[in-house]
């Protein structure tokens, strides 16, 4: 396995946390997982996705993200160990630095007109939420992890906002899809979420399916600057499709067959 290769799948466990949506969870399921890492044995139960992400205000603007991986951990192995990761771990403890930005919807946008032409109360409009930008986070993202020559373009799916295409040299391409997602908020400048996505990697020669957790807890700190702290965890799922699929279920479903734990750091660029 080439060393872009590894860097593909390094990336893979990476894009959702910036790409996704989330919706408000049962008070502490969320806190309760994260103190258990790295003792999961199954996905997390969430709930179906539907609409755009939304996050707090205070994530709104362009930040300069810092994301080091901490420590990567094989639960199934050696039985099982997913490709390119004992190759990864030359990556522990060497940051990544992007720039990702958080926007404001329009709440007008796609609002049907009444059949009488009302005119439209502002108490009848939808809130305004600060969403993640998709596509300008995903370059960047992918931009910092395989190099700017290896990507070609990074796309949104119009029918589907949670579905984001990645085209790369070689006829190379990543398609991933939210399918599920939740949201804890312990404090007005803490909240947990984690999100399950199906990703599908293609090449000219074979096509690589998984599922990807990423559950993060965040922290927003307003002095002396604005800061975001974060703990990050990515665990990698096999596809059904999978010959190793069975062997990797256990009694209370889907267990991770590896487990990535990042640090990550948010700064205003301006």
């Amino acid at each position: 396995m080439n060393s872009l290769v590894r860097k593909i799948l390094i990336w893979i466990g990476t894009i959702a946390i910036w790409c996704g949506s989330i919706q408000t969870s049962l008070a502490g399921d969320l806190s309760d997982r994260v103190a258990r890492y790295p003792d999961w044995n199954a996905q997390p139960k969430v709930a179906l996705h539907e609409g755009e992400l939304s996050y707090p205000e205070w994530f709104r603007g362009r930040w300069m993200a810092n994301s080091t991986l901490l420590e990567q951990i094989a639960p199934l192995a050696p039985e099982i160990v997913t490709p390119g990761f004992e190759s990864n771990r030359q990556y522990i403890d060497k940051p990544i630095e992007f720039t990702v930005q958080f926007i404001q919807t329009d709440p007008n946008k796609n609002l049907k007109s009444s059949l009488l032409n009302l005119p439209k109360l502002k108490s009848n409009l939808p809130t305004p939420k600060i969403v993640a930008d998709r596509a300008f986070n995903g370059l960047n993202i992918a931009t910092a992890y395989l190099g700017a020559a290896n990507v070609k373009s990074v796309k949104i799916d119009p029918q589907n906002p949670t579905k984001q295409i990645t085209q790369l040299t070689q006829d190379r391409q990543l398609e991933a899809f939210v399918t599920g997602f939740d949201l804890e908020a312990p404090a007005p400048n803490r909240f947990i979420s984690t999100e399950v996505s199906q990703q599908v990697f293609r090449t000219t020669a074979t096509i690589y399916l998984n599922t990807v957790e990423t559950t993060t807890s965040y922290q927003f700190s307003a002095t002396p600057i604005p800061k975001i702290t974060a703990t990050q965890i990515s665990a990698i799922y096999l596809s059904p499709q999978d010959p190793d699929y069975f062997r990797s279920r256990g009694k209370q479903g889907d267990r991770p067959v590896a487990l990535y734990k990042y640090r990550l750091e948010l700064i205003p660029t301006s």
